[in-house]
This record gives structure tokens, sequence and C-alpha cells, in this order.
């Protein structure tokens, strides 16, 4: 008997994955049919993600909400693809685009060949688009740094008596905690500078 299952993934286990969730609610599938991952989509090492796979045998559905829900990168979602539909046997429809299904017109095989072109094209677009956000955040911090501007914390201005203290509790006239009060700053900044 073939079984329908769904996969909702989320970069992070602070993002929400309510939305991708009510999409599938809809479906009326059993709980037990679908997994999530709160992960990135950098590969396909996901722990809900595998487990699914696992499962998955000739006949079956996979539901995804959307292409990228599946994963990141062009190559391995296009090789992933390529085993659940072609090794596997198993079905996969994309929810938010309808060409993206390999149901359509399983007898002549058209509805696998579109979903392909489709999702190559898919991937293809997606990958671009993350190569762009990654150059055009190597150029904003370039620029940020050609002006000046310090990129990541902040760094600690010593407090002008730092090296007075450091050197009292060098030689042990006083204790780390009456140095770290003296200064007002935290134990790992007072090691730290106090090494440098």
């Amino acid at each position: 008997m073939t079984k329908t299952y769904a996969y909702i993934r989320v970069s992070s286990i602070t993002q929400s994955i309510d939305r991708q969730l009510d999409e599938i609610e809809r479906l009326d599938l059993p709980k037990k049919n679908i997994f999530i991952d709160k992960q990135s989509g950098k590969d396909f090492e996901r722990k809900s993600y595998l487990k699914l796979k696992s499962k998955l045998k000739e006949g079956d559905l996979l539901i995804v909400k959307s292409i990228d829900r599946l994963g990141r990168n062009y190559e391995m979602i296009i090789d992933e693809w390529s085993y659940i539909t072609k090794k596997i046997g198993a079905d996969i429809k994309v929810l938010d685009m309808p060409l993206l299904d390999t149901r359509i017109q399983p007898e002549n095989l058209v509805g696998k060949f579109i979903s392909d072109i489709v999702l190559q094209v898919l991937s293809f677009v997606a990958e671009n688009e993350r190569d762009n956000i990654k150059q055009r955040q190597a150029e904003g911090i370039r620029l940020a740094k050609e002006k000046g501007i310090h990129m990541g914390r902040p760094k600690l201005t010593l407090p002008d008596n730092f090296y007075v203290i450091a050197s009292k509790f060098k030689s042990k006239e006083i204790s780390s905690n009456e140095a770290l009060t003296i200064l007002g700053i935290s134990k790992s900044s007072f090691y730290k500078y106090l090494k440098a």
C-alpha cells in the first residue's frame, strides 16, 4: 500500500514551521507521516529527513511546500530528486510549484520530464541567488572596513588603571576578584588582556 509523506524544514530552531505546517495539515496526513527538521539545508544529513527517506518506497508520494525546503544546494537537490524518483521510484509534489509533481501524466513520462526540467531551472536560480547574497555580504563587509567601520564585537576600552591593577595582580598584591571589582570588567576580558 502506497503512502503519502510530507517534509518540513526551517534553517534554525528559532524559525517557525507554522506556515509550512498549516498548509501540510490541510492535506489530512497522519502526524507520523510528517517529518520536520530545524536545520540548515546545506546538505541532506538531517535526522528527520534521513528517517523519512528510509521509509519511502516505490509508489509513495513525498510532499514539500517549496523546493528550497528540500535543500539549498543545486547539485545536491538534483541528485536527491533523482534518487527518490528514479532509484526508490517514489513521486514528489511541490505545493508552491504545481509543475513540480512527478505524478503528472506518468504513463508517458512527460510529468517526470517536465518536473526534471523545472527543478533544474528553479534549483539553478535558487543557488544563483544564494551566491549573489554571499557576494553582496562580502562587498558590504569590504566597504564597511574601507570606511573604518568595525565589524563584530565592539572593542573593549580598557580602564586607565588596567596596567597598574594587572601589575598588582601579577605580583600577588591583590586577588583576581579584587582586580575585577576595581576594573569593572569580566573575568574573560581581564585574562585576555592580561595575556596580551
